[in-house]
């Protein structure tokens, strides 16, 4: 009874220091609200650019469908791959973390009961909710002027769960991945040539430029292989019905398994840095 009564204030202490840091982490976004609002706002000027090149592709090759794909289709895909982006993308996470090592920041996080990765996280969903504050009305008045683009119409509310699952995870995914990047810093204080290989890969690999069922069956086979799909392709997939139901779960079931994986990948990485980080600077 005493180990339960002394662990509940621990854990609402706990608690308590996380929502105050998340809170910190949203006053902080707004105090640049206008530079952030012109960021989240210049995003969207590439969705014309790749409108105007599908169209483009589908006139020069004289066909109404590639694959399963029509020209409406298409661009219904890449305005979701952009929702999809948006959750899974974490700019400026990899190279932070490698700055805090090499400028000997991250010594904070060793003498102060704070995680490193628990206050990343938080940080990084203060970004996402005042990007999402900010984006929805223009996010809401595109996918209305584009609303004859999705042919199917609305998914049924089981694949609409399933959709909100795989955004979320697709967030989780991204910032394990990226923050197992940054903590290579460890052991190479530079890791800018890293995430240069890294966002090139992602960009492609993750059906961000182009639906990945258009790839070759051969090439398709190795890229569903890896978990740069669940960053983009993956859920706008299931919101438009290209996957089927079953597949649907289990896709979402692969996905938490690569989320547990860079979970533990980590924590070990961060784990074994910490043993050999020798703490100069700051």
């Amino acid at each position: 009874m005493a180990t339960t009564a002394t662990h509940q204030p621990c854990v609402r202490s706990r608690m308590k220091t996380w929502w105050t840091i998340l809170k910190i982490s949203l006053e902080e976004r707004f105090v640049y609200r206008g530079d952030f609002a012109l960021g989240t706002l210049m995003r969207f000027l590439p969705i014309i650019t790749q409108v105007f090149l599908w169209y483009a592709i589908f006139a020069a090759s004289g066909k109404s469908k590639i694959e399963a794909y029509t020209a409406n289709g298409v661009v219904a895909y890449y305005m979701l791959t952009m929702i999809s982006r948006a959750f899974s993308s974490m700019p400026g996470l990899c190279n932070g973390i490698a700055l805090q090592v090499r400028d000997g920041e991250i010594k904070k996080y060793l003498i102060q009961p704070i995680d490193l990765l628990g206050f990343l996280l938080i940080t990084r969903v203060a970004h996402k909710l005042c990007y999402y504050a900010i984006a929805l009305i223009p996010f809401a008045f595109v996918f209305f002027l584009c609303r004859g683009f999705f042919e199917n119409g609305w998914p049924d509310p089981p694949i609409l769960l399933a959709y909100s699952l795989s955004l979320i995870l697709g967030f989780l995914l991204g910032f394990f991945i990226e923050a197992c990047l940054g903590l290579v810093s460890f052991w190479f204080l530079e890791v800018t040539s890293l995430v240069f290989v890294y966002n090139l890969l992602n960009f492609f690999l993750s059906g961000h430029m182009f639906p990945l069922d258009l790839l070759p069956e051969w090439a398709a086979q190795f890229v569903y292989l890896l978990p740069f799909q669940f960053l983009a392709y993956f859920p706008a997939a299931v919101f438009l019905g290209t996957i089927e139901a079953g597949d649907v779960w289990r896709g979402l079931a692969v996905e938490t398994c690569w989320l547990v994986f860079f979970i533990l990948l980590a924590r070990i990485m961060l784990n074994r840095g910490i043993q050999r980080y020798s703490g100069f600077g700051g």
